[in-house]
C-alpha cells in the first residue's frame, strides 16, 4: 500500500540510528531540523502516550497512530474540545459572533457579515448557527 511506505519512509527519517525504534532524543533531533523548537521533556510526554508496549520508544505503529490521530472516540473527544474553544458561552451552538472572536485570537480579523457568511456555507439547517454535527460535518 503506498500509505505504508510513505509512513515507513517518514520511520526511517526519524530513525537516525536505523535500530528499528525512535527515540527521545531522535525525535528531538528530526522536530528541530523541521523547524520544530520542542524541549526533551516534551518529546518524552508525547512517546508516552502514544508508546504502546511501554519501552519508552516509538515503533512504526506507535508512529501510524500519531499520523492518523488516533481512534475515532480520541478524534470526536479532540472535535467536541475545538468546539468547546468556539462556544465560548457554552449554549451549544457556534454564533457569527463566537467566530469572530476565535478567528480575532488566531489573528485573523472577520467582520460578523464574513463571519455569517463562512458559517452558512455549513449551517444545515439554515438557523445562522453551527451545531456540534454541523462542525463536525465542517472539519471532516
Amino acid at each position: 500500500m503506498v500509505m505504508d511506505r510513505e509512513y515507513e519512509r517518514v520511520f526511517v527519517y526519524f530513525d537516525e540510528n536505523g535500530d528499528g525504534k525512535i527515540s527521545p532524543s531522535e525525535l528531538q533531533s528530526r522536530m528541530g531540523l523541521l523547524g520544530g523548537d520542542v524541549l526533551l521533556k516534551e518529546v518524552e510526554v508525547a512517546i508516552e502516550s502514544l508508546d504502546k508496549d511501554g519501552d519508552g520508544l516509538l515503533d512504526l505503529e506507535d508512529l501510524v497512530s500519531l499520523i492518523e490521530g488516533g481512534s475515532e472516540e480520541e478524534k470526536l473527544k479532540d472535535l467536541r474540545e475545538a468546539f468547546g474553544l468556539y462556544d465560548a458561552d457554552n449554549c451549544g451552538f457556534i454564533t457569527p459572533k463566537d467566530l469572530k472572536r476565535m478567528l480575532a485570537r488566531l489573528g485573523e480579523n472577520k467582520s460578523i457579515d464574513e463571519c455569517k457568511l463562512m458559517i452558512s456555507r455549513f449551517d444545515l439547517n439554515g438557523d445562522g448557527v453551527l451545531s456540534f454535527e454541523e462542525f463536525r460535518v465542517m472539519m471532516q
